[in-house]
């Protein structure tokens, strides 16, 4: 006798300030199209994610120099209005003229008409304004419909707030996993005031986390794998999205499977344990 798996849950949901939903539990696409797998592979994942729900894809014009942009077009092609695609602009591109000449180029790399969430990178040289005011513009023609940024502090985020426009940043997307807890001392309480959700890329860290004794105590405990428990951690504030790259179906479902995990009081105290939480403002962390 055939037995069926039991249906997934949804993913949940986190709101940008618009109030539009988006999963808390993406897919990153750092280090795609750069030949590490075959780009067949890469697509199949990031298609398998969809079908399980993780509908949000992050990529940038850098990322293998606008390679992982056209991996994500192969596996959007068919079903671009099921997915939420969030790209970036260099800062070097920032400028009022340059992020819209970069964004048209990420369109087109992307074969899409429109961008649902474009970042900028980091802060460069440009002023904040100019790139607003550029944003601004790409909604007005249609190319972009929310923007964000990425890699601010929160002296950064004040700036932007500040600059014309600014209070209009839909997420700001920074370092975040259990080694790299910095944002929690006063970035992360500044976005959750104002009601901006954190994007949290390198959730695991690039692996490097994976084999720490504590994570792997708990992983064992839940029946889970250290992966999950880091995705968990990541998750476990509400208005956190978490983006890690997997580029095989396996590590795709062991993500997704992060969703039916929840730490409890005794599994954050052995996290704080061995990945004390900050108790003073530190420079925000980058990769």
């Amino acid at each position: 006798m055939r037995t069926s798996s039991p249906p997934l849950s949804a993913v949940p949901t986190t709101r940008l300030p618009s109030g539009e939903a988006v999963p808390v539990l993406g897919l990153g696409t750092w280090g795609m199209g750069e030949g590490l797998r075959s780009p067949a592979q890469e697509v199949a994942a990031l298609q398998l994610g969809i079908d399980l729900g993780m509908t949000l894809i992050d990529t940038a014009e850098m990322y293998a120099d606008g390679g992982a942009e056209e991996v994500v077009a192969r596996a959007v092609a068919g079903r671009r209005d099921a997915v939420f695609v969030v790209d970036k602009v260099l800062p070097g591109n920032a400028s009022r003229t340059g992020t819209v000449k970069a964004c048209e180029a990420s369109l087109k790399r992307l074969s899409t008409d429109r961008i649902d969430l474009y970042l900028l990178h980091w802060r460069g040289g440009v002023p904040f304004e100019e790139t607003i005011a550029a944003f601004e513009t790409l909604q007005r023609a249609g190319k972009i419909r929310h923007w964000g940024v990425s890699n601010l502090d929160t002296d950064d985020m004040e700036a932007l707030f500040a600059a014309p426009g600014g209070g209009a940043v839909a997420t700001n997307q920074v370092l975040y996993n259990p080694t790299r807890r910095g944002i929690e001392f006063d970035l992360l309480p500044w976005c959750e005031r104002h009601k901006i959700p954190v994007m949290a890329y390198s959730p695991i860290e690039q692996g490097r986390v994976l084999k720490h004794r504590a994570l792997v105590a708990i992983a064992a405990r839940h029946g889970a794998t250290p992966a999950q428990v880091a995705l968990a951690f990541a998750l476990r504030r509400p208005g956190t999205i978490a983006i890690p790259r997997a580029g095989d179906p396996a590590h795709v479902r062991e993500n997704r499977g992060a969703l039916d995990l929840a730490l409890d009081a005794q599994d954050l105290e052995a996290l704080d344990r061995a990945f004390p939480p900050p108790v003073r403002k530190t420079a925000l962390e980058m990769l």
